[in-house]
């Protein structure tokens, strides 16, 4: 674990066990508990290092209980407190520590499962997990919370579990952006990007539109105005949607053809026409990858290239995508990742730019398509495939117009980072549906409709707000109401929290059962003639994906896998005159380079050894793998 920094409250040191944990001193971790450090206000909404709690939303819990459980959401105060107690609980298998800061100073927690008996994390296969990259999108952290805990309190239990935590390397991480987490728990806002100042509208102001939440109740909801101008009539876009007898749904339509206008809570703070534009943030983390990035909205001087909104001012420019980034690139030994948002449901993988067959090799597609019927098992999700044709086609239709939809890219995206930077298998999976849970009219697609339909049937109507009449200070009479943005839209209602991480979490669990795991079967050692030896070592690949995809050899961020001698040195050294020799390999560096080793594959390698003297020699085999482990056995020649 190099180049850490690590968090104040422990002392972790590389390859060893948590020394005493001391008291978890928050106000040198979370920087708005530190009263001395300033914060910033944009139209009136304070935020920066130190903004104040401004609601409590009963769907959340802010104090820790006895007992986790997952019948609310979990600030980030919380999640920190579960991975403190259970670092000092789980000594021989966790270690936790901080990669990093976010934007506005606060700890970006991570976890290492492993037996420490068995060996350094870094020698083994490993997955890595991680939620919270996306403000609003806290179910993907409530998932990783879930796993965390499930691992924890089956290790020794479970008999996978164990075996799993005893010969692989799990990394945690719950929270990526918890500056957006805190605002949107702590505060009526409800941004997914982080909340660094960003200039979204692009008019030489940062966050000076912001939604307001008008009527005071703590949530951001929509408006809908009944368009009575001219003016209004031929912008009004919205009609109401014929399929509800309630008159809830509203429904989009071309402008002039519509009979309402439709907003989200607030007012146009800086008079341009536009209401809410420039909120607070917009720069988007999971389009700030290397791979394939592409400038933001207005960075295409031509007019003709592509741009990708909020991709920020150049690859990694954002802090919190930078120590994902980088911390991955230290640990090339992660064969498997998922970093989590929500709400389409789907399992997302690359690529983002373009057809599978056309980019991926067929190998390494096949083994993703079979991942995708895996996750499909678990979560049950309508869908399962690629960003650029599935996700971009999987309502079929336009809905407005009855076009076909045709694939789009999305740039900067972290699906095709891990694969195609990172030659790993690496998912984006989005949790939760807005309710949609059947498709109540038959129409083959999941909508609105039958979120509305499923929150009147199984929710108690809970996750809609009847239109409400409300005397706007500008646009004067308006109905407020909606769906409920943070617990129903992005998120959902407590009582399916459970079901929604839970099932998420044991589709990685199962990625992770998948690593590369390299067992030695054989260590020969055979005398050839009075002072000559071969020293033979069989092993074979016993997990389900071999130790390197074909992308991975082809970025090199894997290496061949390699065996090697050990003796000591005083035996080897003096070259002609040692009373070790290696004869063969001939190699200067004296290692068997065994390529990479495949699902089910069997390999060995043989080295020959020349022995001076009488007396017995002892050494060590060191098997090598970036992705498959490290390995070594003891081995002594007898003359």
């Amino acid at each position: 674990m190099k180049n850490l920094i690590l968090i104040p409250a422990f002392c972790l040191v590389a390859g060893s066990a948590l020394s005493q944990v001391k008291p978890f001193q928050a106000e040198k971790l979370f920087p708005e508990k530190n009263p001395k450090l300033k914060f910033h206000t944009v139209s009136g909404e304070r935020h920066g290092p130190s903004f104040f709690r401004k609601f409590e939303f009963p769907e959340v819990e802010y104090t820790p209980q006895e007992k986790l459980t997952f019948d609310k959401y979990h600030t980030v105060d919380v999640m920190y407190h579960w991975y403190e107690k259970w670092a000092q609980q789980f000594l021989d298998i966790v270690d936790l520590y901080v990669v990093g800061e976010s934007y506005e100073g606060r700890p970006i927690y991570q976890m290492t499962i492993t037996n420490k008996k068995t060996g350094k994390d870094t020698n083994k296969p490993a997955a890595y997990f991680e939620g919270g990259r996306h403000s609003g999108e806290i179910t993907s952290s409530e998932s990783i919370l879930w796993l965390t805990q499930h691992l924890l309190e089956n290790y020794g239990k479970d008999a996978e579990i164990t075996a799993l935590i005893d010969s692989k390397a799990i990394y945690l991480r719950p929270q990526n952006n918890p500056d957006g987490s805190n605002l949107y728990l702590f505060t009526e806002q409800r941004n997914r990007s982080t909340v660094k100042p960003d200039d979204t509208d692009r008019d030489g102001l940062l966050d000076e539109d912001p939604e307001e939440d008008m009527d005071g109740d703590g949530v951001i909801y929509q408006m809908r105005k009944k368009a009575v101008t001219p003016e209004e009539k031929e912008k009004a876009n919205f009609i109401i949607d014929s399929r509800d007898p309630k008159g809830r749904l509203m429904k989009r339509t071309f402008p002039g053809k519509g009979e309402y206008l439709m907003y989200t809570e607030g007012i146009d703070n800086d008079v341009d026409g536009s209401y809410n534009e420039d909120g607070i943030g917009g720069l988007d983390l999971h389009r700030n990858y290397p791979e394939n990035w592409r400038p933001n909205t207005g960075g295409d001087l031509t007019g003709r290239g592509y741009t990708q909104f909020g991709a920020g001012e150049y690859p990694l420019s954002e802090i919190e995508t930078r120590h994902t980034a980088l911390w991955v690139l230290s640990h090339p030994n992660i064969s498997v990742a998922n970093s989590m948002d929500t709400r389409v449901p789907m399992h997302l993988r690359p690529p983002s730019t373009s057809k599978s067959e056309e980019r991926m090799y067929p190998e390494d597609l096949a083994i993703y398509k079979e991942i995708d019927e895996l996750g499909l098992s678990f979560t049950n999700y309508p869908w399962a495939g690629d960003v650029y044709e599935t996700y971009a086609t999987r309502y079929k239709v336009n809905s407005m117009t009855g076009d076909p939809l045709k694939p789009e890219p999305l740039f900067g995206h972290g699906p095709d980072f891990g694969y195609f930077y990172y030659g790993s298998i690496w998912y984006g999976d989005e949790l939760w549906n807005n309710g949609a849970m059947k498709d109540y009219d038959g129409d083959g697609i999941y909508d609105d409709y039958d979120g509305l339909m499923w929150d009147d049937e199984a929710n108690e109507s809970k996750g809609f707000k009847v239109w409400t009449p409300f005397t706007h200070p500008v646009l004067g009479e308006v109905e407020i109401g909606g769906f409920h943005p943070k617990f129903f839209g992005q998120n959902g209602p407590t009582w399916q929290l459970e079901n929604w991480a839970k099932k998420q979490a044991q589709f990685n669990l199962a990625m992770a059962k998948m690593l590369p795991q390299l067992n030695i079967s054989d260590l020969k050692v055979k005398k050839i003639t009075n002072g000559e030896f071969e020293v033979t070592l069989e092993w074979s690949n016993t997990g389900k994906l071999p130790v390197a995809l074909e992308q991975a050899k082809l970025v090199k961020i894997v290496q061949e896998d390699r065996v090697s001698l050990d003796f000591e040195k005083e035996l080897t050294k003096g070259y002609e005159n040692a009373k070790v020799k290696i004869t063969s390999p001939e190699l200067y560096d004296k290692t068997i380079y065994a390529g990479y080793t495949g699902i089910g594959e069997k390999k060995s390698a043989t080295f020959k050894v020349k022995v001076e003297g009488s007396e017995p020699v002892k050494g060590k085999i060191k098997l090598s793998s970036t992705r498959g482990g490290y390995y070594e056995r003891e081995f002594t020649l007898n003359q």
